[in-house]
């Protein structure tokens, strides 16, 4: 470059960085005027200084040439590449579409504007931008990679595996869309080939740190939790800030009761990363689960903002403010909502009572299938069943934030049973349906029918959950209303248990049943919710470790007095939590 040029250049980037952008100008218009060439010169400037991670002065450059050269697309273009970088997403989108107003065909533009969406999880768009960028042109691998990870937090698992299928066939080398494509495919529990996908992205690069990790969390849903720290370590080792897989390894110590460790692993990932969600959400189930509720609930409310989470919670948005316990709400109105899925819905609606004590008037707003079970609950001014218009309220709060809005201790639980009162015209029907009771009558659920990412923990199959069952001296009443297919052949040739499917119509004929019974026998669904609500005897087999609510070594549940809580000794053993069932029910 000429050295005049460049005197010229670095006056001009110095003036426009300290806020003088007229003497910028001048200094930059006198370069152009006296040599038009220089423009390219100037732009190639910028280049050399983005290449060098020069942002700032990159930015500088492009922002003061910008004027002479407004119909160049690179321009802009690149502008969003370094705002893109330096974390600025919406500024980045913005440079993008000044390139495309230019340019509206430009498609390294639309691939970088849909990946930028990806950043800021905006997959809709990122999908619509990417999907424009394809139809122009289909041969470029980043497209389609990038359309794989918005499908994929889409929840639209065999589509983004489809489009990284895409990817990979114009570049079998594209080691990033091989980890990826893993990510949906594990979401399928297509784990064998979610493995795969791993080991073959690592074959084209062994330091992919991503890889490592990916293959880490399917060896952690696989239950290999060994082997997950270890390739969760060999990605550290690798980069050592990958809060990721900071965060990820946690998950697995958890898993293994390690819960210092798994705490001190999430700390670390929030280190690197103050704001990332998932950390802080996967570190209140740790504190939570080992009764710390005073630091965990806070760290509950992470659930709104972890993308993992997030897709599995109701997220409302509403033009009246929180509420978690720091206003009066004498007089007031308060809408309360579910969030999650029944079983939490049943557990927690307890709180309406001590939320109306506060003076408020309390609207419920209640799933359909709920809506004749929560009509008695005592506490709620009106119930609203969900989908139909909302009343007038001045605050709203989800139900699982109400054990944190009225500083919930393990003391000061409020298990006050039952709290849930089922119509005796309803039990009485149902009396009449099981008909004259010669034998003690068992309620039995083995199975979740739910698309919970945990199944293989709160799920048994039929044929190993009856070894717990005697054959004589009981009647035995499935609560379930649906059957996986897995169960249905063996359950038809077998005649112990009372099935009554779609009889069921909803909660309310399920509670008038189980008022019916002796005892309910069941994992962890939402049954022994209800069950533990209406006060029935109830006993609950857990995994070795459990959804955070049922706490650790303990028989009991400070929620549901008339429970008693089954534990699996060792990780998978469920023969031993069987065993113990079937010795306490020869001796009640």
């Amino acid at each position: 470059m000429n050295p005049q040029l460049q005197i010229i250049l670095q006056q001009a980037i110095q003036a426009f960085q300290d806020g003088n952008f007229e003497s910028a100008d001048l200094i930059l218009r006198e370069a152009l005027q006296n040599n038009a060439n220089n423009a390219h010169t100037i732009f190639e400037l910028g280049i050399t200084y983005t290449k060098a991670n020069r942002f700032t002065e990159a930015l500088t450059v492009f922002n003061c040439i910008r004027p002479y050269k407004n119909d160049d697309v690179r321009i802009p273009y690149n502008v969003g590449l370094i705002l893109s970088l330096q974390g600025k997403y919406q500024l980045a989108i913005e440079a993008y579409d000044l390139a495309l107003k230019i340019e509206p065909d430009d498609v390294e533009a639309l691939i970088n504007k849909g990946s930028t969406y990806n950043d800021i999880k905006n997959y809709v768009l990122a999908l619509e931008t990417l999907e424009r960028a394809i139809q122009i042109r289909a041969d470029i691998p980043e497209a389609w990679s990038n359309k794989g990870i918005a499908l994929n937090n889409l929840n639209l698992y065999q589509e983004s595996i489809n489009a990284y299928n895409e990817a990979i066939k114009l570049t079998p080398s594209y080691h990033e869309a091989w980890s990826n494509k893993s990510i949906p495919l594990k979401n399928l529990e297509r784990f064998l080939e979610a493995s795969e996908s791993c080991d073959k992205a690592l074959s084209l690069k062994p330091d992919y740190h991503e890889a490592w990790s990916n293959k880490g969390n399917v060896l952690n849903e696989l239950g290999h939790f060994d082997e997950a720290i270890a390739h969760y370590d060999k990605a550290l080792s690798l980069k050592p800030d990958y809060h990721i897989a900071w965060s990820n390894k946690g998950v697995t110590l958890h898993e293994l009761k390690r819960f210092e460790e798994a705490i001190a692993h999430y700390d670390k990932a929030l280190s690197l990363k103050p704001d990332y969600h998932e950390a802080f959400w996967n570190k209140s189930l740790s504190l939570l689960l080992r009764g710390d509720f005073e630091n965990g609930l806070p760290l509950y409310e992470s659930r709104w903002d972890s993308e993992g989470v997030s897709k599995n919670v109701g997220k409302r948005f509403f033009d009246k403010p929180l509420w978690l316990g720091v206003e009066s709400l004498q007089g007031k109105k308060i809408l309360i909502y579910g969030e999650q899925g029944i079983g939490d819905f049943i557990q927690f609606c307890r709180y309406a009572k001590l939320v109306s004590d506060l003076g408020a008037d309390v609207i419920l707003e209640v799933p359909e299938m709920l809506a004749d079970l929560m009509g008695s609950l005592e506490g709620v001014a009106q119930l609203v069943v969900k989908g139909k218009d909302l009343p007038f309220f001045d605050y709203q709060c989800p139900l699982l934030s109400l054990p944190l809005a009225l500083n919930t201790s393990i003391p000061s639980i409020p298990a006050s049973i039952p709290y849930i009162v089922v119509h005796p015209d309803k039990v009485s029907e149902w009396g009449r349906k099981l008909g004259e009771r010669g034998k003690k009558r068992i309620g039995l659920v083995w199975s979740s029918m739910t698309n919970f990412g945990a199944d293989s923990k709160r799920s048994l199959m039929l044929i190993n959950f009856i070894e717990a069952l005697p054959s004589e001296g009981f009647e035995y009443i499935c609560l379930q209303k649906e059957l996986k297919d897995i169960d249905k052949e063996f359950f038809c040739n077998y005649k112990n248990i009372r099935f009554f499917g779609d009889e069921l119509r909803d909660f309310s004929d399920t509670a008038a049943l189980i008022e019916n019974l002796d005892l309910v026998i069941s994992t962890c669904t939402s049954v022994p919710h209800l069950s533990g609500a209406l006060g029935k005897e109830t006993w609950i087999l857990l995994s070795h470790v459990p959804d955070w609510r049922w706490l650790l070594d303990r028989r009991d549940s400070p929620w549901y007095p008339s429970v008693k809580l089954y534990r699996q000794p060792i990780i998978g053993d469920w023969t031993s939590v069987l065993d113990k069932i079937k010795f306490d029910l020869r001796g009640s």
